[in-house]
């Protein structure tokens, strides 16, 4: 069976993602996550709910399963109690990936010690962070530090290294910035009224995914 595809986000997939952040940051936040991004689109008759969190030091597999467990009762809660947000769904949640852009101070600081491509005044910059305070980013570039205001930054990207002994000459970086990456999966929560009629195949190497079925009442 094919994969049913995502549809592009529309005006009403703005208006439930604003009804689902209500939901959810809350949750996100009392667990101690950040949540980064939150994205809703239609894949056939269901929604498909995508969830990224993140924290200092990154987050494993075992803090998305439950964060994932988390979101799922507080749905089926705000469902149960008649809230806007009552239709078939699938829940998808996931930790960053190195590709995503670098736009908040505490991006930049999870990222000490990792090489960044950044424009800087129109200018494309290559350096590793060494340190991101509440000032602004510090980058050693070609054996200098440059330190840059938050107001000078765009947003940065993590480049991929295949050698990483350069880090190895930097003080005061964590050794947990090696981590930001190391786990990316996806914990499935499935919600929808026909299971067996819409499925939808994912591509994701690892996930873990719990069905619900929604009884209908005479």
């Amino acid at each position: 069976m094919s994969a049913a595809k995502a549809g592009p986000p529309d005006a009403r997939s703005a208006k439930v993602r604003d009804q689902l952040r209500e939901v959810l940051s809350p949750v996100v936040a009392e667990a101690g996550y950040d949540l980064e991004e939150l994205t809703v689109k239609s894949v056939g008759r269901r929604s498909l709910v995508r969830v990224v969190v993140d924290a200092d030091g990154g987050i494993d597999l075992d803090a998305i399963a439950s964060v994932s467990r988390l979101l799922s009762d507080a749905l089926d809660d705000d469902t149960s109690a008649g809230g806007q947000f009552n239709e078939p769904f699938v829940l998808e949640v996931t930790s960053p990936g190195v590709d995503r852009p670098l736009t908040e101070p505490r991006h930049w600081r999870r990222a000490a010690g990792r090489l960044v491509k950044v424009t800087v005044d129109g200018t494309e910059l290559v350096g590793r962070v060494s340190s991101a305070g509440s000032g602004g980013v510090e980058l050693l570039c070609d054996g200098s530090t440059r330190s840059l205001s938050w107001g000078d930054l765009g947003p940065g990207r993590v480049q991929v290294e295949f050698n990483r002994g350069a880090a190895a000459d930097l003080d005061n970086v964590g050794s947990d910035a090696d981590d930001l990456d190391a786990e990316h999966s996806d914990i499935g929560a499935e919600h929808s009224d026909d299971l067996a009629d819409d499925e939808t195949e994912h591509d994701e190497t690892e996930h873990d995914e719990t069905e619900h079925d929604e009884t209908e009442e005479d």
